[in-house]
């Protein structure tokens, strides 16, 4: 579909999708390790039987393997650290903290990608993160005693989710195929089997409740992680690191706006009003005369 030609467009379709990350881990009954861990193995089996159908074979360069086992790396780290975070100090902190990726995004892009920021993101990034506290708030009082290794976790979530995004870029680089199925599913499984590892290590049961819970995990795997992160990962080559981190901080905008439709969730005035300022965070990223120099 030529609508979907644009990069920043599937960028902005493919955060949406992944926004609902949350909303089905909030309606499962299972433990968030064990629903992280369904996520990448219902995700990487709809992408390696959409492979088979299509009689696609995978034909990737040496140095693409060598990008995408470090991409499965990152992901895992992100997947385990986010869900620790979310113990310690709750999905609103942990999902602030672990959107300090848009920081190490700027930070690779400026250092392996050669890539200058324009005046203009280096106002829109911190922008965008003060329209993210406002939505997430700071509720000290509330925290746990041990959030300080919570935090630690949640900026832990930013690095890992920095590095996957980055190694899944240079990944994607001089790659002769436009929709990265095959980068993605081989990520996936690799992901999906070191989470297998760490749960069996941790003693967690992987048993699923309920067919409810199937569905739900089921669209989280298909929708969220494997259509969601199509979209994404298809556009990272075509757009700066800065623009990518950027857009990615829809996630937890829209995130915020699903718990309110779907959770009857109470918004306050200034949960409102940062939402707004990182809306325009964003589009001050991307307006056309923010490119790098």
């Amino acid at each position: 579909m030529r609508f979907l030609e644009s990069s920043r467009l599937r960028l902005f379709i493919g955060a949406a999708l992944i926004s609902l990350s949350p909303v089905w881990v909030q309606l499962t009954e299972v433990a968030p390790s064990v629903s992280g861990f369904y996520r990448v193995v219902f995700g990487s089996l709809a992408l390696v039987i959409y492979l088979l159908v299509m009689r696609k074979g995978l034909h990737l360069s040496r140095h693409a393997w060598a990008l995408l086992v470090v991409a499965s790396v990152f992901l895992t780290l992100d997947l385990w650290f986010w869900h620790r975070s979310i113990l310690f100090i709750g999905p609103g902190l942990s999902t602030l903290l672990a959107n300090f990726q848009v920081f190490i995004m700027m930070i690779g892009g400026m250092v392996l990608l050669r890539q200058v920021p324009s005046a203009t993101q280096l106002i829109a990034v911190p922008l965008a993160l003060f329209g993210l506290a406002m939505i997430v708030g700071f509720d000290w009082s509330g925290l746990p005693q041990n959030y300080r290794m919570g935090i630690i976790f949640g900026l832990l979530t930013a690095v890992s989710y920095g590095g996957y995004l980055l190694s899944l870029r240079q990944a994607r680089v001089g790659s002769a195929y436009r929709v990265p199925t095959r980068e993605l599913a081989v990520v996936s499984v690799l992901t999906a089997f070191a989470l297998a590892l760490s749960i069996g290590f941790e003693g967690e049961s992987m048993a699923i409740p309920s067919y409810s819970d199937l569905g739900w995990l089921v669209a989280y795997g298909v929708l969220s992680h494997s259509i969601g992160w199509l979209f994404i990962a298809s556009s990272l080559s075509e757009v700066s690191a800065v623009e990518a981190g950027l857009a990615l901080l829809l996630q937890p905008s829209l995130s915020f706006v699903w718990d309110v439709l779907f959770f009857d969730r109470q918004i306050l005035a200034t949960e409102f009003a940062g939402a707004g300022i990182a809306l325009f965070a964003i589009y001050l990223g991307f307006r056309p005369n923010s490119k790098q120099m």
